[in-house]
């Protein structure tokens, strides 16, 4: 007699009983109870710098009989609780658990345990604090045209929980819904439904509207993204618009409206049809700690990309990529970031080889990236925790983890597996992983299971992938096996680099550097020249620094990419002319792939100026940023 299975529910709650949550970065019960629906009522109040309102969380129940609803928070004060309009139990619990906040305990009672069936919705009186890690407030003196304050979040990645209480893991997806009061233009994660309600401000003060926003696609928490400022828009694209202040318009929609949709249509090509309607960039002050942040219909971007000449419009390849990988199908928790970066950076390097003619780009690319990888594993240590593809992030906060690794090391395995496969199957295999996962969470070995039982019927291919060391790749620190890349775009710049070394070792006495040596560069191009440069084993000579800060032209790029990297072989070299016009740069950009080398390098060579530089600017950089420099310099005190 055959053995029927259980129901699918039977199993799923014995499973959620059974196992412990995947993520040890929350300190909410998601297993229990999870978050199937998120309303935000927020005022945006400029002068207190705080936001007020009220949470609405829906919640479905998992686990049978448990009485306790518990979110994460920090910094958070919570007003009051009520279930289904009836007041409720709450503790905030008065001590920290370092770096994850202070649990929200709600007790649910019999009747509303009853009622559940399966959904619950919870509403929490709350207001954010001047401890909020989540958003920065900038004073109008802080902006561009010195007329309006300014407010954006930043969540990624646990610092959700700082702006309202919430499972803040990207284990749990939820639907949302925005209703934002403010005196100035507001975006937020979401599809704008409307501004209405104009409320008349008190004494003298500017009036209000709200402003709404739905997002039908479940998100996890730390995609929640709220800005309010002086805004203004121009179309980019035929679903797609930047916003920016007013003016830095004009520049901005020059930059991203060429290949904005061109980027669009070939990621559909790659995988599927886009899926949050439309796809908009939202260009932010730079204090921004990020390149971008894939925001749904909202890229947050810093305005470095904004460089007058194109040359770094694949930061948007990158953040729309997310739109499938990370924000549709995304990684159960940052233990397995790889899956949302290394996903997104191999299908950036995708995009860039379909855009820009063949895959001598996409490889140019990965050779960029490479020497990021390095940087991080030489920063790190190459047996440290942080460099393996899948970290051990207990008791951790991920912010320390972030760096090139998850990005690199993810996209060289993904690139492994492509070459070891081929192309041409692989690629039938991206539609249907992203089909498998979509408004899921997964981790690594869910991705392993999928890929192996894709290819079972393919005796080539499986054959093939029976012979992976899913461990290594998994689990082993440093570096992984180097591919074998196109280095055509690349050897140019390695020759002009040894040119300079070998000058550096007064070997070469008739090279005399000129600008026409770069003038056929690419940006990308002179990227590739100063990485190399700065692993020269003999730093080079201040008077040859200076020499290429003049006919090269990086000393006065508007390009951050190249100025920024200029500046650390002038640090290392001990320059002392790029010392002041570093401390200068750190004060324009608070970016973190630029602000953490530049003050390490700057610490070495003067101490006090960095620490001046760091006291001087450390209300113009995010609060994530401002604690990651504030770890940098406790070393050097």
């Amino acid at each position: 007699m055959a053995i029927r299975p259980a129901p699918e529910s039977v199993a799923k709650e014995a499973a959620e009983n059974i196992h412990p949550v995947r993520d040890p970065n929350t300190l909410s019960n998601y297993n229990a109870w999870r978050t199937k629906h998120t309303v935000a009522d927020f005022d945006v109040d400029f002068d207190a710098k705080r936001l007020t309102g009220i949470v609405h969380l829906t919640l479905e129940k998992l686990a049978k009989g448990d009485n306790k609803i518990i979110l994460d928070t920090s910094h958070l004060e919570i007003v009051g609780v009520d279930i289904e309009g009836d007041e409720a139990p709450w503790d905030l619990a008065s001590k920290r658990t370092e770096p994850y906040g202070s649990p929200l305990t709600i007790s649910v009672n019999s009747k509303q345990l009853e009622a559940a069936s399966p959904n619950l919705t919870v509403r929490i009186g709350v207001q954010t604090t001047k401890d909020c890690t989540a958003l920065q407030w900038l004073t109008p003196a802080q902006t561009s045209n010195k007329k309006h304050p300014y407010m954006f979040s930043q969540c990624q990645a646990i610092h959700a929980r700082s702006l309202f209480p919430c499972q803040d893991t990207p284990d749990v997806k939820s639907t949302y819904q925005f209703n934002i009061r403010s005196t100035l233009p507001v975006l937020a994660s979401g599809l704008p439904t409307g501004a209405k309600d104009f409320l008349p401000g008190k004494d003298g003060q500017p009036g209000t509207l709200l402003y709404t926003f739905y997002q039908k696609v479940p998100m996890p928490s730390y995609l929640f993204a709220l800005a309010s400022g002086d805004l203004a828009s121009a179309s980019i694209g035929p679903r797609s618009t930047v916003w920016t202040g007013p003016e830095e318009l004009q520049a901005s929609q020059w930059e991203f409206e060429k290949d904005t949709e061109a980027y669009i249509q070939a990621a559909e090509k790659i995988v599927y049809p886009y899926a949050w309607t439309t796809y908009n960039v939202l260009v932010l002050p730079p204090s921004f700690p990020y390149g971008g942040m894939e925001n749904p219909v909202y890229t947050f971007a810093t305005p470095t990309v904004v460089s007058g000449d194109r040359q770094n419009v694949d930061v948007i390849a990158h953040e729309l990529s997310h739109s499938w990988s990370g924000n549709l199908v995304s990684c159960a928790s940052w233990e397995h970031f790889w899956l949302n970066e290394g996903w997104t950076t191999y299908l950036e390097r995708r995009l860039q080889a379909a855009i820009h003619g063949g895959d001598k780009h996409r490889d140019f690319s990965a050779i960029i990236g490479w020497k990021a990888l390095s940087d991080s594993i030489e920063q790190f240590g190459e047996d440290h925790e942080f460099t393996k593809l899948i970290p051990d992030l207990k008791g951790k906060d991920p912010d320390d983890a972030f760096s090139s690794v998850p990005y690199e090391k993810g996209f060289n395995f993904l690139y492994y597996l492509e070459k070891l496969v081929g192309i041409k199957k692989w690629d039938k295999f991206i539609p249907h992983y992203f089909t498998e996962f979509k408004e899921r969470s997964v981790d690594s070995y869910e991705f392993k299971a999928t890929l192996l039982s894709f290819f079972e019927g393919d005796e080539a291919a499986s054959k093939k992938l029976s012979e992976v060391d899913w461990d290594k790749w998994f689990y082993t620190a440093g570096f992984p096996p180097k591919p074998n890349f196109d280095t055509e775009l690349a050897d140019m710049c390695y020759d002009l680099a040894e040119k300079w070394e070998s000058l550096n070792e007064g070997k070469n006495s008739g090279f005399q550097p000129s600008k026409t040596d770069v003038e056929h560069f690419t940006a990308n191009q002179s990227v590739v020249l100063l990485e190399r440069i700065q692993t020269f084993s003999k730093p080079l000579s201040p008077k040859l620094v200076e020499l290429m800060g003049e006919e090269y032209g990086f000393a006065k790029s508007k390009n951050v990419e190249l100025v920024s990297r200029y500046f650390v072989i002038g640090l290392k070299s001990r320059t002392e002319s790029v010392y002041q016009p570093t401390a200068e740069l750190l004060g324009q950009v608070g970016r973190m792939k630029f602000v953490r080398p530049l003050f390490r390098e700057l610490i070495k060579c003067d101490l006090a100026l960095a620490k001046k530089t760091f006291e001087k600017n450390k209300d113009f950089y995010h609060p994530i940023c401002r604690g990651m420099v504030e770890k940098i310099l406790e070393k050097h005190t």
